[in-house]
């Protein structure tokens, strides 16, 4: 498992999916790469909706990335989710992409 990798995963939120209308969500791993090397149970990961609104909080992704259609990674909505749970694998983000997603996270989590 890489950040930046794209992972699609059932019933986000909980096992009666009460957390998301979606019975499967796709997900950017967003952890720091030791962190994910290590036996760490969790990843922290953002979302990826179908619509966006271009805010700065947001990275827009496609088929380039391994998805269906154009889509929008939400990084102001981080949750940690099992490593065991990110198996279905979509693609992976560029370079380019993850500069973006840096931005987004600084943005998110105020730390510019």
């Amino acid at each position: 498992m890489r950040r930046g990798e794209l992972y699609r995963v059932r019933r986000p939120g909980s096992d009666d999916n009460v957390g998301d209308p979606k019975s499967f969500r796709v997900f950017v791993v967003v952890s720091r790469q030791v962190l994910l090397d290590s036996r760490f149970s969790t990843a922290v990961c953002a979302p990826v909706f179908s619509s966006g609104e271009g805010l700065s909080t947001q990275v827009a992704v496609g088929p380039e990335e391994g998805l269906k259609h154009e889509s929008w990674i939400m990084c102001d909505n981080l949750v940690s989710l099992r490593k065991s749970d990110l198996t279905q694998f979509v693609g992976s983000l560029s370079r380019t992409k993850i500069a973006q997603l840096n931005q987004s996270l600084r943005a998110a989590l105020a730390l510019d």
